[in-house]
């Protein structure tokens, strides 16, 4: 098939996007495809709209990319491509909102407090939450913009530099316990979760560093979780996926708490990181999916849609 990538973008991700890029365009090439390669600009949209492809394949990550935008473009051009729509993206993008498609599902959320910029004062404002509190922008990805904060002026500080990235900021309790991941894959009415991801950070939180580093933090596949645990989390990843309408791929993020409550749920990214690093692709591996299988893997069921 005729492929483009698009990759790169304008976000705060676009490091990671750009590494993401590389790595989907090499397994393309290795399964025979003939693949293009696009920096996306949003102000150099003509390589889109002259694109002469089968199927676009989206390395993209955060704004411009995987909040929606660039798949209604696609979507008007007639263009298939990998992955989510618009509703799908539009919504696991938006931290806050997509928390209330997940409490009605019965999964855990974070307690939370939703700040907008045009109503914060510095001056004036107050939490409603115990600390130490998470502070992060509502629309951002790779742990961009985010602080944990112990006391009141980390606090403040963490809101400016998180509204300093997006309009709406979000205030989580912060939950101490493991961090895993569960993949997503499959059609519509057929997703299966794959095996459960534990990150270990080797710094004292999973933060950009700790993500895409080398070393950076460690991965155990399966999860070293209880039987009851690991059921929870692929089931509720699966529920995640399904309530905010994503499609063929996304990857769910979770808390399990040190005491003995339901893991709490973070969030659905609906185009997780194919770095070497990435997490995606270590769940794939456990199942017998070579990296560039599960690329291929990827793209038949986005023609299936």
């Amino acid at each position: 098939m005729k492929i483009a990538v698009l990759y790169g973008g304008v976000s705060a991700e676009r490091e990671v996007s750009l590494s993401s890029g590389k790595g989907i365009i090499a397994a393309l090439k290795k399964k025979g495809h003939e693949v293009i390669g696009i920096d996306f600009q949003p102000q150099q949209l003509n390589e889109i709209l002259t694109l002469d492809v089968d199927l676009v394949y989206i390395g993209l990550h955060g704004r411009f990319g995987e909040d929606g935008k660039v798949q209604a473009l696609l979507d008007m051009l007639e263009i298939p491509y990998v992955g989510s729509g618009v509703q799908g993206s539009a919504l696991a993008m938006d931290k806050a909102r997509s928390k209330l498609f997940f409490a009605r599902e019965g999964t855990r959320v974070a307690k939370e407090q939703v700040l907008y910029k045009h109503q914060y004062s510095r001056e004036t404002f107050e939490t409603t939450i115990s600390f130490p509190v998470v502070v992060k922008p509502n629309q951002e990805g790779s742990t961009i913009g985010i602080t944990i904060a112990e006391e009141e002026e980390t606090l403040l500080n963490g809101i400016d530099e998180a509204f300093r990235y997006d309009e709406t900021v979000l205030l989580e309790e912060f939950i101490s316990g493991k961090e895993v991941t569960v993949a997503v894959m499959g059609n519509r009415g057929s997703e299966k979760a794959l095996p459960v991801v534990e990150i270990v950070p080797k710094s004292k939180y999973y933060d950009y560093e700790a993500k895409y580093a080398a070393g950076g933090s460690e991965h155990f596949v399966p999860a070293r979780l209880t039987d009851e645990q690991t059921n929870y989390v692929q089931k509720h990843a699966v529920l995640a996926h399904q309530a905010l309408g994503c499609n063929i791929y996304s990857r769910v993020d979770f808390i399990v708490p040190e005491d003995d409550g339901d893991p709490v749920i973070l969030e659905v990214n609906t185009l997780p990181g194919m770095t070497p690093t990435s997490l995606y692709p270590d769940a794939a591996r456990e199942i017998g999916m070579s990296y560039e299988d599960m690329i291929e893997e990827l793209l038949k069921l986005s023609l299936n849609k």
